[in-house]
């Protein structure tokens, strides 16, 4: 085996212990940045706010896949490589989130529910949503976080190695703080928006392709139809692949609703939500391990 497909495999060993602390967290100081690149926004006109966001996600871009390109340079090979991308991936903090939801709606407790869901998983404003839409909201995140947060970072590191990985986390992350439609980010976040839309094109179609294949192909349908109702052009695959799979409706009210034919889902829906999740995982992993060439 490569000494990048054993330093994936370490990564996600790694990963089984959690996240590291906030102040040793690259994607903490990323998050940072993009807070501090905000705040010192001048522009006033649309224009000018798209020059000065695509400026400064620029500039962040090009110090994480520079922070990147040195790492790989340092002492221990595959073992310190293994180790610097763990914190760029996060399968089980993602299934912890779900859990601790799903744990919520069990026992009935519709406001620490909606706490949880907004605290690890949405940005949007869960306080009015029912719990059927927390549980729907629940898959969808742990559908698109899984090839955002799993899938994504591990294929981008097997092509370009801790460079790529971490301009992906970067973009990644800096379309979850800027990519919003609002008066202050429609203009500036276009950049970080757009770089997280190309980057995540094959992460997205790998994680619904094989989370098809993991529920022997009863998403096909569901997946085909609806996987463009989304405004991102990949959310709408995992997202898609999982609500055919589960055979729930997963409706963002107002937005968009995928498998409009589908049961509403319920608590009950994310422990086998979480399983397929897991079974994704297993076979998006096989994929990305499997030498690619002879020589891989």
């Amino acid at each position: 085996m490569s000494g990048s497909r054993r330093a994936m495999g370490l990564a996600l060993a790694l990963d089984l212990l959690g996240e590291p602390p906030a102040p040793l967290h690259p994607v903490v100081w990323m998050g940072h940045f993009l807070q501090a690149a905000r705040r010192r926004w001048q522009a006033q006109t649309p224009s000018g706010q798209r020059r000065e966001g695509a400026a400064w996600w620029a500039l962040g871009a090009a110090g994480a896949a520079g922070a990147g390109a040195l790492a790989q340079q340092l002492p221990g090979g595959w073992v310190t490589q293994g180790a610097l991308l763990k914190p760029l991936l996060a399968r089980r903090a993602l299934f912890a989130a779900v859990r601790e939801v799903q744990a919520a709606l069990a026992a009935d407790n519709l406001p620490e529910a909606r706490r949880l869901l907004a605290w690890h998983l949405v940005s949007r404003d869960t306080s009015g949503l029912t719990a059927a839409e927390v549980a729907g909201a629940a898959i969808e995140s742990l559908a698109e976080n899984l090839s955002d947060s799993v899938v994504a970072p591990l294929l981008c590191f097997r092509v370009g190695g801790l460079p790529l990985a971490a301009a992906y986390r970067y973009a990644n992350t800096g379309d979850a703080m800027w990519g919003y439609r609002t008066p202050q980010l429609v203009d500036a976040g276009k950049a970080a928006a757009r770089a997280d839309d190309a980057l995540n094109l094959a992460p997205a179609r790998l994680t619904a392709l094989c989370a098809l294949l993991a529920s022997g192909g009863r998403g096909v349908g569901v997946w085909a139809q609806d996987r463009r109702v989304t405004s991102s052009p990949n959310a709408g695959h995992p997202m898609g692949a999982f609500a055919g799979a589960l055979g729930v409706r997963l409706d963002k009210r107002g937005v968009y609703v995928l498998n409009a034919g589908g049961r509403v889902p319920q608590a009950s829906d994310l422990p086998l939500a979480l399983r397929l999740a897991g079974r994704t995982c297993v076979l998006a992993v096989l994929a990305l391990l499997l030498p690619w060439t002879r020589h891989a």
